[in-house]
């Protein structure tokens, strides 16, 4: 999953996986809704041979991530409603744009609108909020990404409406890359643990020892090391084992300044990321630090859903 030549997390793009994903989430989307008997409201009020057809409008501006997702929703529910994008995902849209039409049967397109919608809606949110935060560090060199604070059983889509607005996705989940955080650590130091406690650069040869027993040697090649330090003495120490990232924890400008002269100093090689305090109050001086990542939990767990409709359109 890892990208062989840079070393880089793997970055999500719409593919196969995804349609799984939605295919699944679909699925449950339509019992919550359905429950095995219809929809009531359309069944009683709307002949079922009635065509319709309805725009999907925006009532905010953002960015858009989730067309191709809403088009899935209305083929599942009947293969015969007819889905059309006007624009992609990843356009930056205007309020009142019309973004995609929907036409055929009138009583099955409106089973199929409120879950099309919060998908749109959701997706377009974080795609819109990723944005706000990649021209935030426009011209520094930062990256924004994304962290594993995603709603459960979405990750894989919610990371791809981050790709959408612009940011880059970090690991996809535990099983991508090691990442030895503070509670990694701590473990060792109980009395009852019977294990031995680490220091941050035991952990990144420990780390290096288990992908050399565990994966072939081109993925030991692109295997991702990355340690969380929250002080410039543990960086000092850390930097000389050779992880491939260290994750700077909750440090303000003039500490994360202070680490990258530090890093350019011992180990120019090693990325830096800055973690924690970030939003779009303070993106900017954390990334006019230096620091090469900077995520950030908040694109997933606080985006704020998009408002979209659906219109009706007379029939031509």
């Amino acid at each position: 999953m890892l990208d062989l030549q840079s070393k880089e997390f793997y970055q999500v793009e719409w593919d196969d996986a995804i349609e799984r994903d939605l295919h699944e989430l679909i699925g449950r989307m339509l019992e919550e809704d359905l429950a095995g008997e219809g929809d009531c409201t359309s069944l009683a009020l709307i002949p079922g041979d009635a065509p319709g057809r309805a725009a999907v409008v925006m009532r905010q501006p953002g960015v858009l991530a989730g067309l191709k997702a809403a088009g899935l929703v209305f083929s599942e529910v009947d293969p015969t409603l007819k889905w059309q994008m006007l624009v992609e995902d990843g356009a930056t849209v205007q309020a009142g744009q019309v973004v995609g039409r929907v036409e055929g049967p009138a009583q099955k397109l409106l089973t199929a609108e409120r879950p099309a919608l919060n998908l749109l809606g959701r997706l377009s949110g974080i795609a819109t909020l990723t944005r706000s935060y990649v021209e935030a560090v426009a011209g520094t060199k930062a990256r924004i990404y994304d962290t594993r604070k995603t709603t459960p059983g979405l990750r894989r889509l919610e990371k791809y409406a981050v790709r959408c607005g612009g940011g880059r996705n970090h690991r996809q989940g535990l099983f991508e890359a090691i990442l030895v955080k503070d509670n990694h650590l701590a473990l060792g130091a109980q009395a009852d643990a019977g294990r031995p406690r680490f220091t941050p650069s035991e952990a990144v040869r420990e780390a290096r020892r288990y992908f050399a027993h565990t994966r072939s040697s081109q993925a030991v090649e692109a295997s991702i090391v990355e340690v969380e330090v929250d002080t410039l003495e543990q960086l000092e120490g850390l930097l000389p084992a050779g992880p491939d990232i260290v994750l700077l924890d909750n440090m303000g400008p003039e500490l994360l300044r202070q680490a990258v002269a530090l890093r350019d100093a011992v180990t120019p090689s090693v990325q830096l990321e800055a973690s924690g305090g970030v939003n779009l109050d303070t993106v900017r001086a954390i990334a006019e630090s230096g620091v090469d990542r900077i995520s950030v939990g908040a694109l997933t767990h606080s985006a704020v859903v998009l408002d979209v409709a659906l219109d009706w359109e007379n029939l031509l």
